[in-house]
């Protein structure tokens, strides 16, 4: 997928190139900066970083990586944090545009960056997820390359708001909803009696066994039960041609309406999502970079009539397409999958396109706090 939120530490992320919240002088902190230049090779980082020299706020320089998995380190240098009068998240979108726009020129295919400045610098952490969002979802419009945004864990990517508020309540309602209709039928019929069969032991029987128990008490032993009559054997042998045919009809009745189904089936998950793709009037560029999908993987999907979608991949595409909830378990039932209240990657799912929410950053990140996939 173009984008996505993964918990590592950013120095032992395998990508083209790695950004590092840098110092503005040649030296290094604390945190991040302190475990790439040991990680990359102290002595010859720094010797590197002395070439380039003091780097002003915004402004991002590139050295080879040395010792890390990466080709590039990217030295961007954030802003500080003074209470958001100093033009810090101008600042901020700077040095995401300018990293972004350093991995095209270098060719890069893969980025990682670190939810930069929230460190040691203070930069609030949802204001710059906002901004980092921002810069990269605008820049994937355009270009194509996989960029990883890289948080230590998973606190480090809390976030408020209305939105992740109504998601949190939602799952805390229908999930718990969904496992009780799914535990409290199976509990009833093992332990509780149903409605008809409630009342006294007495009640409880059938006639029969009333019956049975009545002639007991009374002494009614020699009391016969009813004789099976051996004329109704013969009635059951007249019957039997009856029998045969009826069921000889209903089969061949099955069969036809089964051929039927088979002849006049609907259209299979390519077939309908080019339909869609076609009444909705976008491009195929359009529809990928919105699902957050790659285009090798939109061109295998558009070349094989058959091609079968991972539930994500599937839940993508309807969320680039706006589908409604309706539309969507639609365009799942023909790839064979499904939403379900039982699942809270389903829940969120549900919620979000129930309110209308089909900015897939948005929709992931949501995801990734619950540690659920991420779409694409």
């Amino acid at each position: 997928m173009p984008f996505q939120i993964i918990r590592n530490d950013i120095a032992n992320v395998k990508a083209d190139a790695i950004v590092n919240t840098a110092n503005p002088r040649v030296a290094y902190g604390q945190g991040v900066d302190r475990t790439i230049y040991e990680k990359a090779g102290k002595e010859q980082l720094l010797a590197a970083r002395e070439q380039i020299g003091e780097i002003r706020p915004g402004e991002v320089a590139h050295t080879v990586a040395f010792g890390l998995a990466a080709q590039y380190i990217f030295h961007a240098v954030g802003p500080a944090w003074r209470g958001g009068n100093y033009q810090e998240e101008k600042i901020l979108r700077q040095c995401y545009d300018n990293c972004l726009q350093l991995a095209k020129e270098l060719n890069c295919a893969s980025l990682a960056f670190p939810l930069m400045a929230t460190g040691s610098y203070g930069f609030p952490k949802e204001k710059a997820l906002r901004i980092a969002i921002a810069a990269i979802s605008e820049f994937l419009e355009r270009e194509e390359m996989q960029i990883i945004l890289v948080v230590f864990d998973q606190e480090s990517l809390v976030v408020s708001g209305r939105f992740f508020a109504e998601i949190r309540e939602f799952i805390d309602q229908n999930y718990v909803d969904a496992k009780i209709k799914s535990e409290y039928p199976r509990r009833q019929s093992r332990f509780q009696p149903s409605v008809k069969d409630r009342g006294s032991e007495y009640g409880q029987r059938t006639l029969p066994q009333r019956e049975k128990s009545e002639w007991k008490r009374e002494g009614n032993f020699s009391e016969e039960l009813p004789s099976f009559d051996v004329g109704m054997v013969s009635e059951l042998k007249i019957s039997e041609p009856v029998i045969q045919e009826e069921l000889s009809l209903a089969a061949n009745s099955e069969k036809l309406t089964l051929e039927n189904i088979l002849q006049t089936k609907s259209e299979n998950f390519q077939a309908r999502l080019l339909s869609l793709i076609d009444q909705k009037e976008m491009t195929d560029v359009e529809v990928y970079k919105k699902a957050n999908l790659d285009r090798k993987l939109f061109s295998k999907i558009r070349c094989n009539p058959d091609y079968r979608p991972t539930k994500k991949t599937a839940i993508a595409l309807a969320v680039a397409l706006e589908l409604n909830l309706e539309e969507t378990k639609d365009l799942l039932s023909r790839a064979e999958l499904a939403l379900s209240p039982g699942s809270i990657f389903d829940l969120i799912i549900s919620y979000c396109i129930q309110n209308h929410v089909y900015d897939i950053y948005s929709i992931n990140m949501a995801l990734f706090q619950y540690e659920q996939p991420l779409l694409g």
